[in-house]
């Protein structure tokens, strides 16, 4: 009797073990995010013009703090990935994020959705291909150096982003905001007469978002951080990222084996002040970096292992554009960009070429990581779009400029009726045809809210 129930015995054991098995699989690959990172260096190997001031008068001439490209691959439960691409850049011109995030779908089958191409606004980075041309005097030698460093970038930025997804492993990730506070709000405080002043005025977003990845054996390997504030301490003749290069190193210094990834936020209109030698630079950087620090020994957010990537790229129309008359008269002013800007727009119009009346390729993103919204803009995006983000998404929003592509100032309503920089004479600087309509901020915000909603990030109004 014994041994013909010893079959159906053993065979049931064996059935439960395996059933079991089956159901303990996805809920242990469920727990789970993975992550890989990567970096290159990408400083010139020969001297270039740096990219970011007007007013510079030579090449380069020498290394203060090493250019870095960094990226951080992450996957959730279901297999969805993203790569978050940082650079000690300027910011990526449309035709070469075109030409990456293009490589990256053939390659690896990312969209344009699942990539970030950031620049952390360095003015002591290279300049790239077609970007800001006119503020530079650049003759045919240095045209050739950035057209063949632009092409050298594009590869090794490509092969980042696939060293990094090759280096996926099981990990956690939290998130939170720090605070710092060396931003200034710089259309609202004389530089000149900052010593003077006893109050600062605003607006102002001093929040220092923060991911933080660990390996599920405790190790930290990546740490993504942001700050809205202009990466222009340094104006001399040597590469660095500026504050947040310090800030990086800094980071990578306490936590070996990590890597530190730094974001622009909405700091088009933020300046670090004062500013101008290197003690200042690393200063920033350090309290930055203090900052960030102190957020990784607190309690942070657990995000859940849901990943969800929105993208589109909306139109947005200009304002008037010049009269032949108001070109040719421009051509005369003393300002070299703007004899430049008007000088460019004729010879279009005398090739038959129509001004453009608007830029139909204006890239709006929203990542969705785990229960962190994380809103993602092109341009220089001025602080109020991160104030009203947060407003209607949660004070916990994430909100990263400078993204995918470096056009032109995003600026608010406010700066365009106002004018100035931001709101009006940049505009040359880039080759743009006019100032914004004041209609762009809200297609701006409305775009967002329609890929949040799609992503299914809900809407937490602050008041």
């Amino acid at each position: 009797m014994k041994k013909k129930f010893l079959i159906p015995i053993i065979t049931f054991s064996i059935v439960l073990f395996q059933y079991s098995a089956a159901t303990d699989f996805p809920q242990e690959k469920s727990e789970y995010w993975k992550a890989g990172v990567a970096k290159v260096l990408i400083i010139p190997v020969q001297s270039m013009w740096m990219a970011g001031y007007g007013d510079r008068k030579h090449e380069s001439e020498g290394i203060l703090v090493d250019l870095w490209a960094k990226a951080l691959a992450l996957e959730d439960a279901n297999g969805n990935k993203a790569v978050l691409v940082t650079t000690d850049l300027l910011g990526f011109p449309k035709n070469m994020s075109d030409n990456i995030r293009n490589r990256l779908k053939t390659e690896y089958g990312l969209s344009k959705a699942q990539v970030i191409l950031s620049g952390s606004h360095t003015h002591s980075g290279p300049v790239l291909r077609k970007s800001l041309y006119n503020f530079y005097p650049l003759d045919a030698e240095q045209l050739d150096k950035i057209e063949r460093y632009s092409s050298w970038l594009e590869d090794h930025i490509v092969a980042l982003v696939g060293n990094a997804l090759k280096s996926m492993k099981p990990v956690e990730i939290y998130a939170q905001n720090g605070v710092t506070r060396f931003q200034v709000n710089r259309r609202n405080n004389n530089e000149a007469k900052l010593h003077l002043q006893t109050e600062l005025k605003g607006p102002n977003d001093y929040a220092v978002p923060v991911l933080k990845v660990v390996s599920v054996s405790g190790d930290l390997i990546a740490i993504a951080f942001g700050y809205a504030c202009h990466n222009t301490v340094l104006n001399i003749y040597e590469w660095s990222g500026d504050y947040a290069g310090f800030a990086q190193i800094e980071l990578e210094k306490t936590y070996p084996g990590a890597t530190a990834l730094f974001f622009e936020g909405a700091g088009a209109d933020q300046n670090p002040l004062p500013r101008r030698t290197i003690p200042l630079a690393q200063q920033y950087g350090e309290e930055l970096a203090a900052s960030v620090k102190r957020v990784l020994k607190e309690d942070m957010r657990k995000l859940p292992p849901t990943l969800a990537t929105e993208y589109s790229e909306i139109d947005l129309p200009f304002a008037n554009p010049p009269t032949i008359e108001e070109l040719k008269r421009i051509a005369e002013e003393p300002s070299e960009s703007q004899k430049k800007w008007a000088a460019n727009l004729l010879e279009s119009i005398a090739g038959d070429k129509s001004l453009l009346k608007s830029y139909p390729w204006y890239p709006c993103q929203v990542w969705k990581v785990g229960n962190q919204p994380i809103m993602i803009l092109g341009g220089e995006l001025v602080v109020e779009y991160a104030i009203k983000l947060k407003q209607i998404f949660g004070l916990d929003t994430f909100v990263i400029g400078y993204s995918n592509d470096l056009m032109a100032y995003i600026p608010s309503v406010t700066i365009i009726k106002e004018g100035g920089y931001e709101g009006e004479s940049s505009q040359w600087g880039y080759g743009l045809p006019g100032v914004w309509s004041e209609s762009i901020e809200s297609l701006i915000l409305q775009e967002l809210i329609k890929l949040a909603e799609e992503a299914g990030i809900p809407q937490s109004i602050v008041k």
